[in-house]
C-alpha cells in the first residue's frame, strides 16, 4: 500500500483519523483493513474510527464513510460529521456552508472557527420501549433511530452507572436484534440541560462522547417532557459541550442540529510498515 496522509481531529474526545481520498489513495477493498491498522491502540494512530472523505455526487460538496474502530461501517457519526466538515473547509474542499452526502442521507454543516453545525439526515420518531435486566440492573431504554440505532435510559445517577459492563450487554440484547444498537445514560440537570455516557457499538467501549448519542438523548428527554427547551445543552465526558437544536415537536422533528467545537491535532503520513504484522 501506498503512503498517504492523515488528519487526527476530535470532537470533545470522541476521536478520529480523517483520511481525504479524493484521489482513491486507500482503495475500496481496503477501507476495513486500513480502519482497523490506524485505529489501533499502541500500533497505529490510535482513534474511535476512521473517516474517508471522497467526492461526491454533482448535488453536494462531497461524500463520507464513517468505520468504526473494529472495521465495520456505520451509516452516520455526528461528532465525525462535525471534523469531517471543518476538515473539508480548512483544506478548500467545501465552502463554510456545505452539504454532503453520508449513507444515512445528505448532511448540511456550517463551519465558524472551531464551532462546526451539522443538520442530522434521518432522524426518526421514537419507536417504543425496552425493559431490560442486566445483572440485577433493570432499565428502562427508549429505542430511536438517530441515523444510528439509540437505546437511551434515564438515571438518578450517572456516576454510579457501569456504562461498559451494561451497555456491553444492552448493546447485544435480543430486544435490539438484529442490528443492535448504541446505549446512551441520562441524567437530567435543569430544565435545558442533561448530561449523557454512551457505550457505542463498534467502539465496543464508552467513547468521550457521541454526537448521535446526545442528540438520541436530547430528542427522547423532550419527548419525555423531561426539559422544556429545544435547545439542549449535552454535557459530555469529554469535558465539554454539545448542543442539540430541535425544530418541530421532538416526536417528528423538522429538522434537528448538533453544534459544539472541533479540535484539529496533528496530520501525519501513513507508510506501509504500519500494516505489517
Amino acid at each position: 500500500m501506498e503512503k498517504f496522509k492523515f488528519y487526527k481531529y476530535s470532537g470533545h474526545g470522541n476521536d478520529f483519523v480523517i483520511v481525504d481520498n479524493w484521489n482513491s489513495s486507500v482503495a475500496e477493498n481496503d477501507l476495513v483493513k486500513v480502519t482497523k491498522y490506524l485505529c489501533r491502540q499502541k500500533f497505529g494512530v490510535g482513534a474511535d474510527g476512521a473517516v474517508f472523505i471522497t467526492a461526491g455526487p454533482e448535488e453536494v460538496d462531497f461524500q463520507v464513510r464513517f468505520f468504526n474502530s473494529d472495521g465495520s461501517e456505520a451509516d452516520m457519526c455526528g461528532n465525525a460529521s462535525r471534523c469531517a466538515a471543518h476538515l473539508a473547509y480548512q483544506t478548500s474542499i467545501a465552502p463554510s456552508e456545505m452539504t454532503f452526502k453520508t449513507k444515512a442521507g445528505t448532511v448540511e454543516a456550517s463551519v465558524e472557527d472551531h464551532m462546526v453545525s451539522v443538520m442530522l439526515p434521518k432522524i426518526g420518531r421514537p419507536e417504543g420501549t425496552a425493559l431490560v435486566d442486566v445483572e440485577g440492573y433493570n432499565q428502562t431504554y427508549h429505542r430511536i433511530n438517530t441515523g444510528v440505532y439509540h437505546a437511551v435510559a434515564f438515571v438518578s445517577d450517572l456516576e454510579t452507572v457501569n456504562v461498559v459492563r451494561y451497555g456491553r450487554a444492552v448493546r447485544r440484547h435480543a430486544s435490539f436484534s438484529p442490528e443492535g444498537t448504541n446505549v446512551d445514560y441520562v441524567k437530567i440537570i435543569s430544565d435545558d440541560t442533561i448530561a449523557v455516557r454512551t457505550y457505542e457499538r463498534g467502539v465496543e467501549d464508552e467513547t468521550l462522547a457521541c454526537g448521535t448519542g446526545v442528540t438520541a438523548s436530547a430528542i427522547m428527554a423532550a419527548v419525555q417532557k423531561l426539559v422544556k427547551s429545544d435547545k439542549i445543552v449535552c454535557q459530555t465526558r469529554g469535558g465539554e459541550n454539545l448542543t442539540v437544536r430541535i425544530v418541530g415537536a421532538p416526536e417528528a422533528p423538522e429538522k434537528v442540529f448538533l453544534e459544539g467545537p472541533v479540535r484539529y491535532t496533528f496530520w501525519g503520513h501513513v507508510e506501509s510498515d504500519m500494516f505489517a504484522r
